[in-house]
């Protein structure tokens, strides 16, 4: 795993943690766990060149095909909703830039699995680069439709980076018992609720909604037509 913090410039190292203490501050970011992951991933390597920059503003940034690296606070949001813990096995729906996949893959360490999917091709051999350059390599970036899911494994935790108009039945279907789905959930494309649904011992789910949030959509099978 990587800790940029002894290459980093000083004015880098001090927009990151401006930005942590900021996120801290408002009450985005509370477990000791995902601090560290975000002081230790380093965004900037997760953005095009040209907007590095903007790197830590709480703000949305392109990352081309019509795609954005969610605000450091909505992510923040997302994983503290997870509870990812060490060992799990993390299935991310939508790799982006990778960013996401690189702080899931502090949080579950080496003795867990982060699988990542992403429909377009393009971005996932942009996250998978820019993973692997980070330290992140082991991490597993597969090129698909994210709205199936990933078959085969139970799965801990399951993030979705993209809205959908209710949870794929794949993905409720792939969770382990006790384990979280975070989605945002919505009739549209510009407006949705990010929603955390638990699989509970008798098979039940327990649903929780936790705002508003806006999303590009999930597209596939299970999300939005193609």
């Amino acid at each position: 795993m990587a800790d940029f913090s002894s290459t980093d410039n000083v004015c880098v190292k001090e927009e990151r943690e401006r930005l942590i203490n900021s996120l801290s501050a408002w009450g985005y970011l509370r477990s000791r766990e995902i601090i560290e992951a975000f002081r230790k991933v380093p965004r900037e390597e997760f953005v095009p060149e040209k907007l590095r920059a903007s790197a830590y503003e709480d703000t949305p940034l392109p990352i081309g095909y019509g795609q954005t690296i969610s605000a450091p606070s909505m992510i923040a949001i997302m994983l503290e909703s997870l509870q990812v813990k060490r060992g799990h096995k993390v299935l991310e729906i939508g790799t982006g830039s990778g960013y996401n996949a690189a702080l899931l893959a502090e949080l579950a360490g080496r003795e867990g699995r982060v699988v990542s999917i992403e429909r377009i091709p393009e971005l996932a051999k942009f996250g998978r680069e820019n993973l692997r350059r980070t330290g992140y390599g082991w991490v597993e970036v597969k090129v698909g439709n994210g709205s199936l899911g990933y078959p085969g494994v139970s799965w801990d935790r399951i993030l979705l980076t993209a809205c959908a108009p209710q949870i794929p039945k794949p993905l409720i279907e792939q969770l382990a018992v006790g384990g979280r789905i975070g989605a945002p959930v919505g009739t549209n494309y510009l407006f949705q609720t990010w929603t955390v649904v638990e699989k509970c011992e008798d098979g039940t789910l327990k649903t929780e909604e936790m705002g508003g949030c806006s999303f590009v959509p999930l597209l596939g099978k299970y999300g939005w037509k193609l």
